[in-house]
């Protein structure tokens, strides 16, 4: 066969393969450690047969009402949905306080009962590895992305497959999230 002949035949077989199309994350998700916010272990294994929705939260940001929305989602579906709120102080320095004061203020205010995860980096060189799973193809085996804002957030399926991100303006009960639930 030509160089030519091999080369035509490569291009037109490229049409027939999945490139843009899901692949198999490289990570298992639930293989990925984090802490909760009193620094104790989460085993993410513990989810595997519900979806999970991960937000990077903050306590002083203009987004910090979707608490309240988080919680009732969580209160309608906890039977098939885990939410695990992941403070970060990567956006405008928004989440300054300590655990104990991010705990404190989650709880009081909002009266929160799903999972807070210690603070990590979300994105740049200190990315935590359950960020750099949500925002990397290589990792998800679904597509690239970047955080852009506090509570911008991440639904994931009850296998631990990747399904899909929603930026900070979409409200955890927007039916751009739920209607994943039904």
């Amino acid at each position: 066969m030509t160089l030519l002949k091999i080369v035509a035949m490569c291009f037109i077989l490229s049409f027939f393969t999945k490139s843009s199309a899901q692949m198999a994350p490289t990570k298992p998700l639930f293989d990925i450690a984090i802490n909760d916010i009193d620094g104790q272990p989460i085993q993410l294994s513990d989810y595997k047969g519900k979806k999970i929705l991960f937000v990077n939260v903050a306590s002083e940001c203009g987004f910090t009402g979707q608490y309240e929305g988080l919680q009732k989602l969580y209160d309608t579906y906890k039977d098939k949905l885990m939410i695990i709120g992941v403070p970060c102080n990567q956006f405008g320095g928004q989440e300054p306080g300590s655990s104990e004061t991010i705990k404190s203020f989650c709880q009081k205010n909002y009266g929160v009962t799903f999972l807070i995860t210690e603070k990590v980096d979300v994105k740049g060189s200190n990315q935590h590895p359950l960020y750099a799973w949500l925002t990397q193809k290589s990792l998800n085996g679904n597509q690239d992305t970047s955080v852009k804002w506090n509570f911008q957030k991440y639904l994931v399926d009850e296998k631990g497959n990747y399904v899909d991100y929603y930026l900070s303006a979409t409200t955890p009960l927007s039916s751009k999230i739920t209607n994943h639930l039904k």
